[in-house]
Parts: C-alpha cells; sequence; structure tokens
C-alpha cells in the first residue's frame, strides 16, 4: 500500500490518481490474500465434502484470475474502468465472504465433524473478505475516513489478525515444540493486550486522537509486529527446510508473514502523515 500522493482535502475526497492506485494496491494484495484462504480452507475439509471443495476451487481460479488481471491495468488506468473492475471484485469478495460464513456456520452446527477447520480461522478469514470488500466499496464511493479515524480503525482490524496468527501458530505447532509454542502463546498474548489498548483509544474518541496519543500508539504497535514478523519470518525458513514439526503448510506460514509485513508498511504510511501535523480537522 503506498499512500504517496496529497492527503485527501477537507472533505475527505481523493482525487483520481489516488483512486486508482490505492484501488490497484488492495486488490493486488488482498486477492492473492483470498486465493490462498480457499486453497487452506480446501485443504481442511473432508474427503467426502466434495461440493464445499468445489466451491473453495472455484474461488482460488477466481481470485487468481482477478489477481491476475489487476496485474494489467497500471496507475494510469481510466477511473471509470477501475470502478468498474472495482465493482466486479467486490462482488466476488462478497461472496467468497458468504461461502466463509457458510462454512462458519457448519462447523459451529457440527455439521463437519473431523474436518481440520478451526472455527476461529474461518471467521478470521471471513473477516478479511469482509475487510477487502468495504474497502473496494469505499474507493468507488470517493471518500475515504479522517485520517486520526483511520489509524485507530486499521490498527484495531490488524492487530486483532495478529493476534489471531499467533493463535493459529501455537495451534498448528506440534505439541514437543515447546519453545516455539511458548513463543506463540506469548505473543498472542502481547496482541490481545495491544488489541484492548486500541479499543480503550476508540472509545475515546475524539479525544484521544491527538497527535502524540497517536504516534506512540503506532511505536508501539511497530515494535510488537516487527518482532512478532521476525517470529513468523523464522517460523516460515524453518518450515520450509523442515527443520521444526508441525502441521503448518509453508504456503501458510509465508501468508501470515505477508500480512505482517503488510501491517508494517501501514504503520509506517501512518506515522509519515502525522509528521508536521499538530492537530486533526474535526
Amino acid at each position: 500500500m503506498q499512500w504517496n500522493e496529497e492527503l485527501p482535502d477537507a472533505h475527505n475526497r481523493i482525487t483520481p490518481s489516488m483512486f486508482v492506485a490505492r484501488s490497484l494496491e488492495e486488490i493486488r494484495f488482498w486477492s492473492r490474500i483470498m486465493k490462498e484462504h480457499s486453497l487452506f480452507l480446501r485443504l481442511g475439509f473432508r474427503c467426502e465434502d466434495t461440493q464445499l471443495i468445489n466451491e473453495a476451487n472455484q474461488y482460488y481460479y477466481l481470485f487468481e484470475k482477478i489477481e491476475q488481471q489487476s496485474y494489467n491495468l497500471t496507475n494510469q488506468t481510466d477511473p471509470e474502468q477501475m470502478r468498474r473492475f472495482n465493482t466486479e471484485v467486490q462482488i466476488a469478495a462478497t461472496n467468497i465472504f458468504a461461502f466463509k460464513r457458510k462454512v462458519l456456520g457448519l462447523i459451529l452446527t457440527c455439521q463437519l465433524p473431523g474436518a481440520n477447520n478451526f472455527p476461529l480461522l474461518v471467521d478470521h478469514t471471513s473477516r478479511e473478505a469482509n475487510y477487502f470488500r468495504k474497502r473496494l466499496i469505499e474507493l468507488n464511493e470517493g471518500k475515504l475516513k479522517p485520517l486520526a479515524d483511520e489509524i485507530i480503525k486499521e490498527n484495531v482490524f490488524y492487530l486483532r489478525i495478529m493476534a489471531d496468527h499467533a493463535k493459529f501458530i501455537g495451534h498448528l505447532l506440534d505439541p514437543s515444540e515447546r519453545k516455539l509454542v511458548d513463543m506463540a502463546r506469548e505473543f498472542s498474548n502481547d496482541f490481545d493486550e495491544l488489541l484492548f489498548q486500541a479499543r480503550d483509544l476508540e472509545s475515546m474518541k475524539p479525544q484521544s486522537q491527538t497527535v502524540p496519543l497517536l504516534d506512540q500508539f503506532l511505536d508501539q504497535n511497530r515494535v510488537s509486529v516487527v518482532s512478532l514478523r521476525d517470529f513468523k519470518k523464522t517460523a516460515r525458513d524453518l518450515i520450509e527446510e523442515c527443520k521444526i514439526k508441525s502441521i503448518i503448510h509453508p504456503l501458510l506460514a509465508d501468508h501470515v508473514f505477508r500480512e505482517a509485513e503488510h501491517f508494517l508498511e501501514i504503520i509506517d504510511l501512518f506515522e509519515a502523515h502525522l509528521t508536521g501535523k499538530k492537530e486533526f480537522p474535526s
């Protein structure tokens, strides 16, 4: 995500060039994530769940096609063409969101006994699909939230994602990998605490939306995300080299690493926009 143009004006409108660039960045990142979610869900279904497997495969190929199409566009793409593509992708994101919630319902009502998809993992992937579809809707409407609101909102979303990742890693490592399991548990607790703090800051709006508080908020989150990112990179490399015992798919290890990297990019870009600003418009 590269927000390197001017800030939105007082009405939180975005320029046509910003609209196209942001749309492509979101679609390129999240279409790959949706494609991989489809694979992970399919791997967790039972052999007899043929309909669900087929649906997952269809979404895999759909988002693979979307990802490929996005790289055929450039920042010079006509905004109207971009808007139409956003609408097409938003429909796909809405549909995979509904599919994931259907799967979650089947799991929670014990209709998929013996399957290997954690309910929290399915919920996690559905939250990301919902985030993606909402982002495209916001972009097509040509509006952005005020910077202070966006900083808190994005961090609340991503801190929960990072906490989930730590929990998944801890559960998918072999129990005999005691040290790594303990480290994953510590990261889970750390990000749960950061999430609680972020929600407290959110509930104190607008009084909490000062540059010093938000700057400290971002700094604190960055330290923890860097540590988790490095842990994920180490785990990914060890899994790829078959040096640790786990049932973590190598692509899943890389998937969660990329999401941590993405969160760090967002934190850095928010901090860049905070630099030199003394207050936010009401």
